[in-house]
């Protein structure tokens, strides 16, 4: 404290921590600021009871009569049997409007009938490519569709306007602030989203560090390289990077979509012959890869599946092979089920283990879409965050908001516990994964300042990095503080700025 009080001048603000700490600013290397902004001007189901879903609905559309489509998102799957809501319920909600919500992980969507209609899907309109329809013993859709069947309606939804998505960006951007979080990849970006991002960042309002992951768009293919070199070039301005592409491997597990090396079993044990979806044949996702990679992207790769992980990992071992080795920060994201084989190699590829650690725990999808459908070996290769550190990955550590959680410190929890932090007392799930806090921490600054490119800069407190801080209310450390996720932040700071502070803080001087 002598030391740093030599350096305190007229201006300088000081505030005494009590008790509290303070850490470089946590980095989300995968979360949806954008498109969780929006969902919050929207009908938003996110934190709302199961029970409570009919009531916000009805809500939502008496406050909002000339709305022409009821549009949101954030229900959860263990709320339905299967994990798929029906269309009955919205049409007794909502009958005189099309309505479109998306599940908390953006794979699914629940449609009413009216929705339905006007999308001319029917028991005879089939499957499109990279997607499913879910229906009925009948045949006829549930009101449920999955991956690519969810542009079946999405597309006749009208869009956000420009001042919309702004002002999504911003609550979204001020929702993390409040968390502790400086810097974050945006890791499905469109052109619209990214032209919006940048009239924020042109304005002065951008105040986190933003890498904007542009989405690659399987049908359009080679096609788009052109597009997406020019919005990189276009929008580099300030805290603001699209420097990496996002693709989509593969779906989910709960919705048998994630791509998996050995058949889904049905419930009773036995193999059903289904391996998922994959989104592209393997030399495809090569050819991908390796085009991305040379045009000097960073490739952020959604795998859920242990096939989809072992297809993504080839892929860049390909690139690697025709392009040479370069400083590239290529990513896998998810990592639900990486075979032990594939472990290794994350480090031998210089591949970073982009982490979701607050799914790594025994909670209703778990214990309901997930466990009952896998022979038990594969059931221990899931959310393997000790194994790969151990094996030399770099962790780093992204809440996926909104599917889960955008606070890092509940995420920082179920990584050292293996415990859903609402059942604290239950069992922990493959309690051989767990990290000590100092990992768990280091994988939600330092592993994620790497992963965007930041952490000459910014991800630890050293001398000539930048002060962008996050500080908490008491020192998790501390065996007397709590559980870890009952601490909050008090202030984030960028820069040295608060760009959050709690309003009890003095920070005036």
């Amino acid at each position: 404290e002598r030391d740093v009080a030599a350096l305190r001048g007229p201006a300088t603000r000081v505030l005494r921590l009590r008790g509290g700490l303070v850490l470089p600013g946590f980095q989300d290397a995968h979360v949806h600021p954008a498109m969780g902004g929006l969902e919050l001007l929207q009908c938003t189901l996110h934190e709302v009871d199961p029970a409570g879903y009919d009531t916000a609905i009805a809500r939502y559309a008496a406050d909002h009569p000339r709305a022409p489509w009821i549009v949101g998102g954030g229900w959860v799957m263990d709320a339905f049997p299967g994990g798929v809501p029906h269309r009955a319920q919205l049409d007794e909600v909502v009958a005189d409007r099309p309505v479109f919500l998306t599940n908390t992980d953006g794979h699914s969507a629940w449609v009413n009938g009216r929705a339905l209609a006007m999308a001319g899907i029917s028991a005879a309109t089939p499957d499109p490519p990279r997607g499913r329809i879910e229906r009925d013993a009948g045949g006829e859709p549930t009101g449920a569709l999955h991956e690519a069947a969810m542009d079946l309606v999405r597309d006749l939804v009208p869009d956000p306007g420009p001042a919309e998505r702004e002002a999504g960006i911003e609550l979204g951007q001020a929702h993390l602030h409040r968390l502790g979080i400086t810097a974050w990849q945006d890791a499905a970006v469109d052109g619209v989203t990214l032209a919006a991002y940048r009239a924020v960042a042109e304005r002065g309002a951008l105040t986190g560090r933003v890498v904007a992951a542009l989405r690659w768009q399987v049908e359009v293919g080679e096609a788009q390289l052109a597009e997406l070199q020019e919005l990189r070039r276009a929008h580099d301005l300030g805290r603001l990077r699209a420097s990496a592409v996002k693709h989509f491997h593969d779906g989910v597990f709960e919705t048998r979509t994630a791509a998996m090396l050995d058949p889904y079993l049905d419930g009773d044990g036995t193999p059903t012959g289904d391996r998922g979806i994959g989104m592209l044949a393997p030399e495809e996702l090569a050819g991908v890869v390796t085009a991305l990679d040379r045009a000097g992207f960073d490739v952020h790769v959604h795998a859920i599946g242990d096939r989809a992980v072992r297809e993504a990992l080839d892929a860049f071992q390909a690139a690697a092979d025709a392009n040479g080795r370069r400083d590239s920060r290529h990513q896998i994201a998810h990592l639900q089920f990486v075979h032990p084989e594939d472990r290794p190699r994350f480090r031998r590829l210089g591949v970073v283990a982009n982490a979701q650690p607050f799914w790594s725990c025994l909670d209703g999808y778990m214990r309901q879409l997930t466990l009952p459908f896998l022979d038990p070996e594969r059931a221990a290769w899931q959310y393997p965050w000790a194994s790969l550190r151990r094996a030399g990955a770099v962790l780093a550590f992204g809440s996926d908001w909104t599917v889960s959680t955008a606070n890092p410190l509940l995420e920082v929890e179920v990584a050292v516990n293996r415990v859903a932090p609402d059942d604290r007392g239950g069992e922990p799930f493959l309690p051989q994964e767990r990290l000590d806090l100092p990992a768990a921490l280091d994988a939600f600054t330092i592993g994620s300042a790497y992963a965007l490119r930041l952490e000459a800069e910014t991800g630890s407190i050293q001398p000539g990095k930048l002060a962008d801080l996050a500080v908490l209310d008491r020192d998790p450390f501390d065996p007397a503080a709590g559980p870890i996720g009952d601490a909050r932040v008090l202030a984030t700071l960028v820069q040295g700025e608060p760009v959050h502070a709690d309003p009890a803080l003095d920070l005036t001087g």
